[in-house]
């Protein structure tokens, strides 16, 4: 399932504004905010970053990263919001001149482009520059699942800007009904499914009877994610153990194996 399809991930940002947004969206020019990826993995990680409808892409979308290495960029000076995510065992095949990830895959493409990707992936999203006080809000969802760990690093900001996300390496304690292997047959587990993802259940997905905060209710496989990692979003309508409003950060790091 596409990290740009509309469930679970669309519930998920819905929640994430609702819990994390104030009223006033509208857009807000801020100071100069820059946004950096780290790469802390002893492997090369292709970041993608995907905007929301109506934003800019930036970056073109996607770029290789090498391990123990940083990429940063300016944020765009007015409100933005989107999602950026680590694709993991890319490879480029001179031959068929096709490029393909293990993890997180954004249609066979180095520059995604403002594509979403293939789950599981653990995912970042951003809001950057709403609201009264230049607010900056963040947070790290595993509700389409896990590859790397991650987290969302502020600096700079003043009120509450908490570091987020998830430093455990979930692929070492994923149930068996969960893993994703690469290659299928007897590879090693590259990524931790969301129970959504491994079994397609409306309950499971927040779908249709069960898509509203009364009735989308944790289940044993968002309980493993949350017991790790209590500062992530698990499920569609999760409410994460750190809320914040974080005022004109200078920096935001989005750090890939913390």
């Amino acid at each position: 399932m596409a990290l740009s399809q509309a469930t679970p991930l669309s519930l998920f940002s819905a929640s994430l504004l609702l819990a994390l947004l104030p009223l006033s969206l509208a857009a807000h020019t801020g100071p100069g905010l820059i946004l950096t990826l780290v790469n802390n993995c002893p492997f090369t990680v292709w970041p993608a970053i995907q905007p929301n409808a109506g934003h800019p892409v930036l970056e073109r979308g996607g770029f290789a990263l090498s391990s123990l290495t940083h990429r940063s960029f300016p944020a765009p000076s007015a409100h933005w919001s989107g999602r950026i995510w680590a694709r993991t065992g890319c490879v480029y095949n001179p031959h068929t001149h096709q490029f393909a990830c293990a993890t997180g895959d954004c249609g066979g493409r180095l520059e995604c482009g403002g594509l979403g990707g293939k789950s599981p992936a653990t995912l970042a999203q951003f809001s950057l520059h709403h609201g009264h006080a230049d607010f900056s809000s963040y947070g790290v969802s595993l509700v389409d699942g896990f590859n790397v760990p991650m987290t969302v690093t502020p600096h700079e900001g003043s009120g509450v800007c908490p570091v987020v996300g998830c430093r455990a390496n979930l692929l070492a304690t994923c149930p068996p009904n969960l893993q994703l292997r690469h290659p299928p047959a007897g590879g090693p587990v590259v990524a931790c499914k969301s129970g959504c993802e491994a079994f397609g259940t409306d309950e499971l997905c927040c779908r249709n009877h069960y898509n509203s905060p009364a009735t989308c209710r944790p289940s044993s496989y968002s309980q493993f994610f949350k017991h790790a990692c209590p500062s992530t979003f698990t499920y569609a309508h999760d409410s994460p153990s750190l809320m914040h409003e974080c005022s004109s950060p200078r920096e935001l790091k989005v750090i890939f194996c913390h």
